[in-house]
């Protein structure tokens, strides 16, 4: 019987593998690893990490988990480490590896539900360093609606090359990032980079620990964990390899024994309410499109309806003020430098903009947490939201006779001219046909390259293009084509790209239909992508349609997941979500 005043065992999951006599043989396993009568009448903390040696971004993962078990111990109680997958999609870019990516966040989802639910865990200190481990990890959370707290491992340090050497001018003496790696192979391939300077390049770009530094996907989603609630205030924002890392780790193992004792759950974080937050910080700071398709598959965790162009229209009547790289000019730690997402999510408060009745993991309301913030917007980093970079979100929805179910594009840095393309279709079955075009320079500028086929079941996996349009850039083209896909694209990728088409090729979509020449129409400051061909043309190809593609996938965990994965409006979820369960795993 538990002893532990503050704590009451017997409305914890915990209680099932450690109380009474019938749990004998389970607590015999406890003492075998060391465990004390106290310990073991305390609340068990799963802290899972997504630490591997695949990346940088995982690669400190670790270490701050050992901290995380220090905050949980310190106040009372006793934390259990485990570990899960991840893939990182810097590597796995530009090959079939990139098929694994997006099936990743599911797997760790899903790796972390059965483990927690398989020890009886009472909350969970989740740490994430690349770009779907992130989203993963707070779907897990909100699954199991456990109190939660998330923690990002920290954004890489810049890279820097000095003058000299053979590398073009453009690319010393200023912040780098992987980003500029894979444009640096575009101006390989244009003849215009030489060898020996890219591999100086490759060498000095990623000096140290931590996921790719700009406002790319991982520290989109980072920013995303704080303004939902799940992270601690200006948790995000400090580099890997910085020692305030192991603070900001401990203090998220001791702010979830707060969160147990008060019975905050996840789903107390997780609102409508707190999604909404989330989309304004990603539009504010030209984040990702990736938060297109992960703010609904969380949202979908909690039974939430919030899809695709929900999170679209938040974009479109938010202000861009926030200059991060691909789309401005700074790092995220020069973000953590000006105070970081609670700066700029007081930005976004003097708007009117945000929804402060929110409670997040520090136990007390987002208005309560900004009332402490002193710091204020430095001008150069994050703009005074009254004076912003540019009035519509740095990400917008898209909608047309080319994608009824809607399509997402970043327009951060663009200017409004440059948001309306008008062009001819160059269509591709897949991506590596495309990136083989690109090399070739198989194209015309002014086309619309439409690449299909990479949709989430029709990839399977839904593909980034990073390398294709990291080509496009390298050859200085990336303003004179545009791209279209159902499948997706890197935070790091710049030009006019439109992603998510939806629905899919592989379910029919429109975009299947699409043929070499066709006029295709982009406007992203009306929300129109359509292609120009009559409706009773568009119904004759459906009629002669052969049906979608043969992927190579006919076994394994990527023939799974292309015949349970929905579509990108909803997030490209693989199950039935919060709205169908029978049955809470804290309540059992």
């Amino acid at each position: 019987m538990s002893s532990n005043q503050r704590f009451d065992k017997a409305r914890l999951p915990s209680r099932h593998v450690t109380e009474g006599p019938a749990r004998a043989p389970h607590r015999s396993f406890f003492y075998a690893m060391g465990l004390s009568e106290d310990e073991i009448n305390a609340p068990f903390v799963g802290v899972a990490t997504c630490w591997n040696e695949a990346a940088p971004c995982n690669i400190s993962l670790n270490r701050q988990a050992q901290a995380a078990k220090l905050g949980v111990k310190r106040e009372g109680g006793t934390p259990r480490e485990f570990t899960t997958i991840t893939v990182t999609d810097a590597i796995a870019m530009g090959h079939h590896g990139m098929h694994a990516s997006l099936a990743s966040r599911e797997a760790i989802a899903d790796s972390v539900e059965l483990t927690m639910r398989g020890h009886c865990y009472d909350a969970l200190v989740g740490l994430a360093g690349c770009d779907k481990s992130l989203p993963g990890m707070m779907m897990a959370m909100v699954r199991l609606n456990v109190p939660s707290v998330f923690l990002y491992g920290g954004s890489i340090l810049p890279g820097r090359v000095a003058p000299g050497g053979g590398v073009p001018d453009d690319f010393t003496d200023r912040d780098l990032t992987i980003q500029d790696l894979f444009e640096a192979v575009g101006r390989h391939q244009a003849g215009t980079m030489p060898d020996a300077a890219l591999a100086i390049l490759e060498r000095q770009a990623c000096p140290s620990a931590g996921a790719c530094g700009g406002q790319f996907t991982a520290n989109t989603m980072a920013c995303v964990a704080e303004a939902i609630g799940l992270a601690l205030p200006n948790s995000s924002g400090a580099p890997a390899p910085y020692q305030t890392r192991d603070q900001y780790a401990e203090e998220s193992g001791a702010a979830v024994m707060r969160l147990i004792e008060k019975n905050i759950r996840a789903r107390d974080i997780v609102t409508r309410k707190s999604l909404e937050n989330a989309a304004r910080v990603v539009a504010c700071t030209g984040g990702s499109t990736n938060a297109g398709l992960h703010l609904p598959a969380i949202a979908h965790e909690a039974g939430i309806e919030f899809d695709l162009m929900d999170v679209c229209d938040i974009f479109r009547d938010t202000p861009y003020f926030v200059s991060l790289k691909p789309g401005g000019d700074f790092v995220a730690k020069d973000l953590y430098d000006v105070g970081g997402v609670p700066v700029v999510m007081k930005e976004l408060r003097k708007a009117g903009l945000l929804h402060e009745d929110c409670v997040t993991a520090t136990g007390r309301s987002l208005g309560e947490d900004l009332d402490m913030v002193t710091r204020e917007a430095d001008g150069r980093v994050i703009h005074p939201v009254a004076t912003p970079l540019s009035q519509t979100g740095g990400v917008v929805g898209l909608s047309g006779n080319l994608a009824p179910d809607g399509a997402i594009v970043k327009v951060a840095g663009m200017t409004e001219a440059e948001q309306r393309f008008v062009g001819p279709a160059r269509v591709f079955e897949c991506e590596e046909d495309a990136f083989e075009a690109v090399k070739a320079r198989a194209y015309r500028e002014g086309e619309v390259i439409v690449i299909r086929n990479e949709g989430p079941a029709g990839g399977p996996g839904m593909r980034e293009m990073l390398a294709t349009t990291a080509a496009l850039s390298g050859q200085g083209v990336g303003k004179k084509v545009a791209l279209i896909t159902d499948g997706r694209f890197s935070g790091a990728t710049r030009g006019f790209c439109v992603g998510h088409v939806g629905p899919e090729a592989a379910h029919g979509g429109p975009i299947a239909l699409i043929r070499d020449g066709d006029v295709v129409t982009i406007d992203a400051r009306t929300g129109e992508l359509s292609v120009d061909v009559a409706d009773e043309d568009m119904a004759q190809r459906r009629a002669d349609w052969a049906g979608p593609r043969q992927n190579e996938y006919a076994s394994g965990a990527l023939w799974k997941y292309a015949r349970l994965v929905g579509g990108a409006r909803q997030g490209a979820v693989t199950h039935p979500g919060a709205g169908a369960e029978r049955h809470v795993y804290v309540d059992q």
